[in-house]
């Protein structure tokens, strides 16, 4: 028998082996109960702290995963945001570099313009000028030449009022005489009296140094209408008879000083040169008998300073001639500066309106770079972790890993 206390009132009481027995057993099924209860506790305990802990494990790589995917969006769109405004600036620098290349370019065109529009004016004020000094030297020339005529006219009128009264020798004498002791102090200038030839001249002219050294000879003969008959005669009918009579006296030249033919614009223009018909022979009007004198004489002593004189006589006669040769000249050459001048102006033109196609083209270009930036900052806007993780299968197990454990948990 066992003796068996109560643990609560202390009362002993004895048991057999079997009842001792039983409740041995039953302390030990209340025990075991007890420690597996309390074991069961604890498990869940142990299995809450380890959902809990796989759900705190979880929820950090969730928002690991989040974080790194914001990151990488961020970094993603960061970049391209970089790009976007890199990108800008490049092209506002470009624009900005073309704008001041077309402002350059356009201020070079409009700077050669303008020299090419003040090179014409000059060119313009220099044809007006020029053409306004022909114009006066033309006027003044042909003031000259009106003046001369009257003069001439003049001279005839009173050389024919004069010629009433005395013949044309005798003017042509006292003409000579009045500057013989001047101007050709040992000069011979007399009347032809000779006549033992058959004809004579009017008047003998010699001159000769202070050694008696002939130094010209000339035969003259004077015509005026009041001399003649009533048939008008030419100056060419006495040319003949006026070279016979210079050869006969041995005298170098010949001149015949007429007032016939009185509108011949041939004799009236001055001294007139008959050399073809008959040799070392002139024509003059009145008016040039001392000049033919002193141009003769002086080519004797210097061939060269009569050849001057003679041409600067000529060169009074196509002054008129070569003004409107020069003006014609003018024109021609200013004509073609202005043509040259017109095609390079126009040429600078056409090179503005190249530059500024071009500058079009290149800012179409631009335009079309700034919308494929728009479409890259759209596309990088629309970014998410199924767009990231597409055709990824690695990163769809692990988010998909991730999403069991998640569910796995919620269901104990």
């Amino acid at each position: 028998m066992q003796a068996i206390s109560c643990p609560k009132c202390g009362t002993a009481f004895k048991v057999d082996e079997a009842g001792y027995a039983d409740l041995l057993k039953q302390v030990r099924d209340h025990e075991f109960t007890a420690a597996l209860e309390e074991r069961l506790a604890m498990a869940e305990r142990e299995k809450r702290d380890a959902v809990a802990l796989a759900k705190s494990e979880l929820q950090a790589k969730l928002d690991a995963a989040e974080l790194a995917k914001d990151l990488a969006v961020k970094d993603a769109l960061a970049d391209a945001l970089r790009e976007r405004d890199e990108a800008r600036q490049a092209l506002k620098a470009q624009a900005l570099a073309q704008e001041l290349a077309v402002s350059k370019a356009v201020t070079a065109v409009t700077q050669e313009r303008d020299q090419l529009g003040a090179k014409l004016d000059r060119l313009a004020l220099e044809k007006s000028l020029a053409e306004q000094a022909l114009k006066e030297r033309y006027e003044v020339q042909l003031k000259d030449r009106d003046d001369a005529i009257e003069r001439l006219k003049d001279m005839k009128a009173r050389l024919s009022t004069k010629m009433l009264g005395e013949t044309l020798e005798q003017h042509c004498e006292t003409a000579f005489n009045q500057i013989r002791a001047t101007a050709f102090p040992h000069a011979y200038f007399e009347k032809d009296n000779d006549a033992r030839t058959g004809s004579k001249g009017d008047y003998i002219f010699r001159d000769q140094d202070e050694a008696g050294t002939e130094i010209v000879s000339i035969m003259f003969e004077m015509k005026n209408e009041a001399d003649t008959t009533a048939t008008k005669k030419r100056n060419e009918d006495f040319l003949k008879e006026l070279d016979k009579d210079r050869n006969e006296k041995g005298c170098e030249y010949a001149i015949l000083v007429s007032l016939l033919e009185a509108e011949s614009e041939l004799y009236n223009t001055g001294i007139v040169d008959v050399s073809h018909r008959y040799p070392k022979m002139y024509v003059i009007r009145p008016q040039f008998f001392l000049p033919i004198i002193a141009l003769l004489r002086n080519a004797a002593l210097g061939a060269l300073s009569y050849k001057q004189e003679l041409a600067l006589v000529k060169a009074q006669n196509v002054d008129i001639t070569h003004f409107e040769e020069n003006l014609e000249a003018f024109k021609t050459a200013f004509g073609k500066n202005y043509d040259l001048a017109s095609r390079r102006f126009q040429t600078a033109i056409d090179e503005i309106d190249k530059s500024i196609d071009h500058l079009q083209k290149t800012k179409d270009a631009l335009l079309g770079a700034d919308r494929n930036l728009r479409l890259a900052n759209d596309k990088a806007q629309d970014v998410s972790i199924k767009k990231l993780t597409r055709n990824n299968p690695t990163m769809q197990a692990k988010f998909q890993a991730l999403g069991d454990d998640s569910g796995a948990g919620s269901g104990d």
